[in-house]
């Protein structure tokens, strides 16, 4: 499949979600809101598996919390019933609560040591495991990686998992790499479409744009964020990528990061769209949302907002 240039107006769903809790009416009617509310045309269907550490090299997603197979078919299948398409988003993440972009090795395999080639093994049968499952299953777009910061440098290994993804799915592939990071990765080329976090403060993007620019053109290739968005709390605008950072709750901060970052987009006929995070399957009661401060847009103003661009994106 090639990438047509659609204009991608999508919601990250499901990332919080846990073994059985997509298998429900609750995270059904979470999934109709999320397309209703936001007026998406895409969601990227995410979920995690969890190694111990840092640096462990299994990777166990066939145990919980990892949502079972059953599930993730259930879902896409329910994204289908409401005309979205779907990209497939496997993450793997640190049971210590050690993020992601830390996973890291020794660069020369060192006898006694966890390595980067038992790792790859592990997180290849993990991408593969699920590419066949977006395969059978007609996902539009699979993504092989999200924001693993450390493992970007192992140009060799991604090349052979890529490669091997091809042999079992044939939709559009992309690796989400982390905010900054988008002129590190040395790989593009053998993706279909480029994309990243957008994470950046709100009166950064211009900047942010301008550096990302120069790789997009370079590579001659389509272009999305695959994350963005910000809490609604209080100094959140300002440092997006931080859920833990203590203020109010705040639409109005909200409002303002999403108001920055699609005014700065705007003016770049090469930033093909988002994936917003993000919606979760338990949804707070809506007469809550004054009071959540997370990322999740609904009921609050941002949500508005998100509707009226999407919105007009995708009738031009």
């Amino acid at each position: 499949m090639v990438f047509n240039n659609e204009y991608i107006a999508g919601i990250t769903w499901g990332f919080s979600g846990t073994r059985g809790s997509w298998k429900t009416e609750e995270a059904e009617r979470s999934m109709e809101l999320m397309s209703s509310v936001t007026g998406a045309n895409w969601t990227a269907i995410a979920f995690s598996a969890l190694q111990a550490t840092a640096h462990s090299t299994e990777i166990p997603y066939w145990e919980a919390p990892t949502v079972t197979d059953e599930e993730v078919k259930q879902s896409i299948s329910k994204a289908k019933s409401l005309q979205l398409k779907v990209c497939l988003k496997p993450i793997v993440n640190c049971a210590d609560g050690t993020w992601r972009a830390h996973i890291n090795f020794f660069d020369k395999d060192v006898p006694c040591e966890p390595k980067w080639s038992e790792w790859f093994s592990s997180y290849t049968k993990f991408i593969l495991h699920y590419a066949a499952i977006a395969e059978e299953t007609g996902c539009e777009m699979f993504c092989i990686g999200c924001e693993l910061v450390q493992t970007d440098r192992r140009e060799t290994e991604w090349r052979t998992l890529i490669a091997e993804v091809r042999k079992v799915y044939s939709g559009i592939l992309t690796y989400n790499c982390d905010k900054y990071q988008e002129d590190n990765v040395t790989w593009w080329d053998a993706l279909d479409v480029i994309s990243s976090s957008g994470y950046y403060p709100a009166n950064d993007w211009e900047a942010q744009l301008d550096r990302i620019e120069h790789v997009v053109r370079s590579q001659n290739k389509p272009f999305f964020f695959m994350e963005a968005g910000c809490p609604s709390r209080s100094g959140s605008a300002a440092i997006p990528n931080d859920w833990t950072l203590k203020g109010e709750p705040s639409q109005a901060e909200q409002s303002k990061f999403y108001q920055a970052m699609f005014q700065g987009c705007e003016r770049r006929d090469w930033v093909q769209g988002f994936m917003l995070w993000d919606w979760p399957t338990h949804l707070y009661p809506i007469h809550e949302a004054e009071h959540n401060d997370d990322y999740c847009m609904y009921g609050k103003q941002a949500a508005g907002i998100i509707n009226e661009y999407f919105t007009s994106k995708i009738n031009k």
